[in-house]
């Protein structure tokens, strides 16, 4: 490789991302930034997020400046520079191009799960809280520059973390290590302000949780939201990669 990975993985919420960026984060050539654009989702939109205030102290609230930290210098020992990002954090309108100078991946999960999931922290709800959407738009935005972003199930990895890990480390070129399986419990210094509010799962981990099936039952107005979302996840989700691929 000639300079590191800038890895972005543009994920939904309620999903694996928070735990594949401890994954990542364990291994000793990786440098992680939780959710960068976030502070500016916030003071862009004004949406009331749990712990809004501390988001927006803590972090670049200006999109253009936090989009060029994305591609910043980075210590000489990084060889993955590991992106979580939340879809709907970006921009309404098309893609922006900076995304093009970034490693795309797509992290996906069955709406329903993530609308149960969601709704727990947070009461209202809306199909661009999901970010499904913009994961197409993310996909067809690199389809049309010749980038093949892989997209990735969630329910497909928690079945087989560590085949799917090596066939990622494969795909970008890095060596895959096993540390990338197991972590110590309990905070990071790279995890984001809103960690107590969304994180206690993963602050209580110590590596992937097996995948299990998840009873959804959901109130008409919120089940709306899902079937709003689910053509999109179709989708994405044709075009994942298959089990059959990483053993």
């Amino acid at each position: 490789m000639n300079g590191p990975v800038r890895l972005a993985v543009w994920s939904g919420p309620r999903n694996i991302s928070t735990a594949l960026m401890r994954s990542w984060e364990n291994r000793p050539d990786t440098l992680v930034v939780d959710e960068p654009l976030y502070a500016a989702y916030l003071a862009r939109t004004g949406i009331d997020h749990p712990g809004r205030a501390d988001v927006l102290a803590a972090g670049e609230t200006d999109l253009e400046r936090a989009a060029a930290a994305l591609t910043a210098p980075l210590p000489g020992d990084v060889r993955v520079h590991y992106q979580k990002h939340m879809c709907h954090h970006l921009p309404d309108g098309p893609v922006p191009e900076w995304v093009d100078a970034l490693t795309t991946v797509l992290l996906i999960r069955d709406p329903g799960e993530v609308v149960a999931s969601y709704v727990r922290s947070r009461a209202a709800v809306g199909p661009a809280d999901i970010g499904v959407h913009r994961q197409l738009d993310l996909l067809d935005r690199q389809l049309a520059t010749g980038a093949t972003p892989p997209v990735i199930d969630a329910g497909d990895f928690l079945r087989d973390p560590a085949g799917y890990l090596e066939w990622w480390c494969d795909w970008l070129g890095v060596a895959f290590t096993e540390r990338m399986l197991r972590w110590p419990p309990g905070p990071r210094v790279s995890d984001g302000v809103w960690a107590p509010h969304w994180y206690a799962a993963v602050l209580a981990s110590t590596g992937f949780e097996p995948w299990r099936p998840r009873q959804v039952d959901l109130a008409p107005p919120v089940a709306a939201v899902v079937d709003v979302c689910r053509p999109a996840y179709e989708r994405l989700h044709a075009r994942r990669v298959m089990p059959s691929t990483v053993r």
